[in-house]
């Protein structure tokens, strides 16, 4: 199903993605037959996205792609498919600029493959996805924070989500994407820290600091005076 437009109405009322995530130049990988390319009207502060399907390459290393290149990546339910999805994360981050944004969508193991795996309803599938578990089912789960962890200290993790609003657990076993509604899918989005954030462990608000203090310092002088 198309899980690109299943998440449009639901990131139109989400400020950030409006004013943040999706904002100047970025790219959708693996983003055919539903490009976010069909909404960027709706999102006016995208300049240009980019679909990057297998006829541009191989999805794992983007391939000709400079780093530091995009202001943001999105990639709805590619990773899955890739032989080694840390080494495609790795990719993808490496494009995007310093304070841009990695954006995400991978389906839940438990919501989609529903237990059973190789997957009865994607032949392609390659990995299952959990946001935390001890143990998993499935001998190719993968702990979305391990893929986390796998970018370093430049990974700013803004969001992990299980995307449960419309999915219903009452269902008998079934791929509840084929309905207009169900997402059965984990949502991640990673800001790219700037080198001089990393330096000073994450702080962020630089300029805001300098103000803050320059703000107290006039203050004070008018005060004397």
């Amino acid at each position: 199903m198309k899980e690109c437009s299943k998440s449009i109405q639901r990131r139109l009322g989400d400020s950030n993605f409006l004013r943040r995530y999706f904002v100047g130049d970025g790219m959708d990988i693996g983003g055919k037959p539903d490009p976010l390319l069909l909404y960027m009207e709706f999102f006016p502060l995208i300049r240009s996205v980019r679909t990057w399907d297998w006829e541009d390459g191989d999805a794992q290393f983007l391939v000709g792609v400079e780093a530091g290149a995009l202001d943001f990546v999105h990639s709805s339910h590619c990773l899955e498919h890739l032989a080694d999805p840390f080494e495609g994360v790795q990719n993808w981050f490496r494009v995007v600029k310093d304070g841009g944004y990695l954006i995400i969508t991978v389906p839940d193991e438990d919501l989609y493959e529903l237990g059973v795996f190789p997957s009865t309803f994607s032949l392609d599938h390659k990995w299952t996805f959990t946001v935390f578990k001890m143990n998993s089912w499935s001998d190719r789960s993968i702990n979305i924070f391990d893929l986390i962890q796998k970018l370093g200290g430049a990974a700013d993790v803004i969001k992990v989500e299980r995307l449960t609003a419309t999915y219903r657990f009452d269902l008998p076993r079934f791929d509840q994407t084929l309905t207009p509604v169900g997402e059965c899918g984990i949502e991640l989005i990673i800001r790219k820290r700037p080198a001089s954030e990393m330096e000073v462990g994450g702080a962020i608000c630089h300029a805001v600091n300098s103000l803050c203090v320059l703000f107290v310092c006039i203050s004070i002088n008018t005060k004397t005076i």
